[in-house]
């Protein structure tokens, strides 16, 4: 397969050191998932932190939030990834293809790719002279989700357009030991337009987009007799009180007080322009995010945090053309960024930041070799602003009488030296090998650094530490690959070494006993020096004369530990556990009628996770637990053209009651019924999808 995603042009899976796997949407589209994250959390190395269907956040061999960059319409997608119930706002119906690049990969996105990048590929430019479009449609029946989209793109003489718009909304899921959930429904609607040139000088395109989503806020509550969720209600006189959830609240899709609304705004101008000696690829973008969070049942239209976040985003790069298998290229990018507290509560400081990067990267090949590596420099600044609150916590001025000093406020820069040094070689047309030697560099998030607060989303009361440094990591990759006409096998294996790893854990107060604030457990930010081993395992064997059945294995597993700790803090915290997953598959590709039908029956084990960071009670156990999936689906042709296409799957088809160790509602309340503490994950859910494609000469 062909790849881009870190590279300075194309070039083939295997021929690229550094560790990276395709998702082509007919996979997409074969598995039910309930946002485009989900969609992905099952690939090998892949898993997710969760907070509810509606949220969730990727996680990149152990790594997550702002060591992961996310990469959309060509730019990266910045939308306050620091926050446990902050998702990624992307319209996973828009997305065509999804490339994950494991691995440091500052090179070409600077800081906070250190874990990895998700490049998501939108649709592909269609024929000249053609209009296309489909309508789809996904139903699913654990959560009532409903989801539909339409898409309508054309081609005329090098002038191109691509519009789509998408609405999902979901009820309450629902789960063996919980029933439904309170709260976790959700209610998201997206809108993308590519408008374009492709001619003989190069490309220009231009792409707008909004994204809405209004998930509720799970808070876990519970009646303390009957072990049923409880809602908060306004009293007659004015005062909030609660009541046990009604029937109608769990199957309503407008979500419930507390909830947030997230509105994330996007202008990317991407262009390529062929010159005599190669090609200048510019690209700019805009994106405004706005997260508002509803917290008070007195006054359900009155947000209380309210982030406004601005960033500008610059991509240069220069490609020369390729002279005696040699690529070389070289480019600067970065970004300007502000956010404002435009609410009456507070979590993080106001604040603006400005990074830039300089890079080469260069490629070389010898017939069975190829060699590719290169350097960049990057410079962060982050400048915060003080904030103080008189007794009503309201804004004011520092010399008002009583005035607390909420925020301090700091200037940090910091920089770093990226590079990597790869090769893989071609043993034969069958077997190769892969090793890369890479170091990447991620700055402190204005979370980890100036945080002093807690709100709904979260089940904790965190405070940063303006005094933390860069973090900066070395990693090591190996591969070795065999790919016949019969089987498929591949075994990455990885160490990755980080000083100053930034995490949180919990406070104890004089006594050994939690420390509470505003009647939340206390979190703060540390670091320390850690090292993560593992790697991924996969064989896919198809045998000769039985090519239309695939038997697909897979393993992952990471291991985290901090160096020179005790056994209580050992292990660094919420790490997933090993997971192996097999699937069975037949397919039958032609057909007059039926085409590209499959069936596959999918097990996945994830291993019990024991190895966590048990100092102050921050983190449990999480047992072992077996899923069962079921998939189907075919397309449905007339006259060689495909009339629809139909897709049926069952996630947990053995109703299975469990707790990933990533979801965040794993520490929700105690259930004082059943003795359970926390929320489930969703139970038995069984999904439709519809595809109705068609066009137009």
């Amino acid at each position: 397969e062909v790849v881009v995603t870190g590279l300075s042009k194309a070039a083939q899976q295997n021929r690229m050191p550094a560790p990276i796997s395709t998702v082509p949407r007919q996979s997409l589209l074969q598995n039910s998932s309930t946002n485009i994250i989900d969609a992905l959390a099952h690939q090998p190395g892949m898993s997710q932190v969760t907070t509810g269907p509606g949220i969730s956040k990727p996680v990149i061999r152990g790594l997550g939030y702002n060591r992961v960059v996310v990469v959309n319409d060509g730019i990266r997608q910045e939308g306050q990834q620091w926050g446990d119930e902050h998702g990624i706002e992307i319209d996973e119906n828009a997305v065509d293809e999804v490339e994950i690049l494991k691995g440091p990969a500052s090179l070409v996105y600077g800081s906070d790719a250190m874990a990895g990048v998700i490049n998501m590929i939108s649709n592909n430019i269609i024929p000249d002279g053609k209009i296309k479009g489909n309508i789809s449609t996904n139903y699913q029946t654990n959560n009532g989700l409903i989801d539909y989209s339409a898409n309508l793109a054309g081609n005329h003489q090098g002038f191109i357009w691509d519009a789509r718009f998408s609405n999902k909304l979901a009820h309450n899921y629902q789960n063996k030991y919980d029933g439904y959930v309170f709260n976790s429904g959700f209610r998201e609607n997206a809108i993308n337009l590519m408008l374009g040139l492709n001619k003989s000088w190069g490309y220009s395109h231009l792409t707008l987009s909004t994204y809405n989503l209004k998930p509720g806020i799970i808070e876990g509550e519970r009646d303390s007799l009957t072990g049923k969720f409880v809602k908060a209600i306004a009293l007659s006189n004015q005062t909030e009180g609660s009541e046990i959830a009604k029937n109608k609240d769990f199957v309503s899709y407008n979500p419930a007080v507390p909830y947030q609304k997230i509105h994330h705004y996007k202008a990317a101008l991407n262009s390529n322009f062929y010159l005599k000696n190669g090609n200048l690829k510019i690209i700019f973008g805009f994106q405004q995010n706005q997260r508002q969070e509803y917290a008070n049942i007195l006054n359900p239209n009155e947000y209380g945090l309210y982030f406004l976040q601005n960033t500008l985003n610059y991509d240069i790069n220069y490609v020369l053309n390729e002279r005696n298998n040699l690529n070389l290229s070289f480019g600067a990018n970065g970004m300007y960024q502000t956010s404002q507290n435009k609410g009456n509560e507070y979590l993080v400081p106001e604040y603006h930041l400005f990074d830039a990067g300089l890079f080469t990267i260069l490629k070389k090949s010898f017939d069975k070799l190829d060699i590719s590596g290169g350097l960049r420099l990057d410079s962060r600044n982050e400048i915060s602003r003080d904030l103080f609150l008189d007794a009503n916590e309201h804004k004011t001025e520092s010399t008002s009488t009583g005035a607390f000093h909420k925020f301090k406020a700091f200037s940090s820069t910091f920089s770093g030296i990226s590079g990597s040094i790869g090769a893989t070689y071609q043993f034969s047309e069958n077997l190769f090998t892969k090793l890369n030697i890479s170091e990447g560099f991620r700055a402190p998030n204005i979370d980890e650094l100036g945080s002093n607060g807690v709100h709904d989303g979260t089940v904790r009361y965190e405070i940063g530490n303006p005094g933390l440094k860069a973090e900066h990591n070395l990693q090591f990759d190996y591969a070795l690959g065999l790919n016949t006409d019969h089987v498929l096998a591949e075994i990455d294996l990885f160490e990755n070494d980080i000083r100053n790893y930034i995490f949180s854990h919990k406070l104890n107060n004089a006594k050994g006993a939690d420390s509470i604030t505003d009647g939340y457990e206390t979190f703060k930010f540390f670091a320390g020096n850690a090292q993560l081993r593992g790697g991924e395992v996969k064989l896919d064997v198809h045998p000769h004369p039985l090519d239309w059945l695939h038997f697909e294995n897979s393993f992952s597993y990471v291991r985290a530990e901090q160096r020179n700790q005790p056994d209580s803090t050992r292990y660094l915290p919420f790490i997933p556990p090993a997971r192996f997953q097999s699937t069975l598959r037949a397919n039958k590709r032609n057909g007059k009628i039926i085409r590209n039908a499959y069936i596959q029956v999918g097990l996945e084990y994830n291993f019990k996770q024991d190895k966590f960071y048990k100092a102050f009670g921050t983190e449990t156990e999480t047992p072992a637990y077996t899923l069962i999936n079921l998939g189907t689906g075919t397309d449905i042709c007339r006259k060689n053209k495909t009339i629809f296409s139909v897709y049926l799957s069952a996630n947990n088809l053995a109703d299975v009651a469990y707790q990933n160790h990533l979801s965040r509602l794993k520490y929700e309340d105690l259930d004082h019924a059943t003795g359970r503490t926390g929320v489930y994950n969703m139970g038995r859910n069984i999904s439709f999808k519809l595809i109705v494609p068609f066009e137009i000469k």
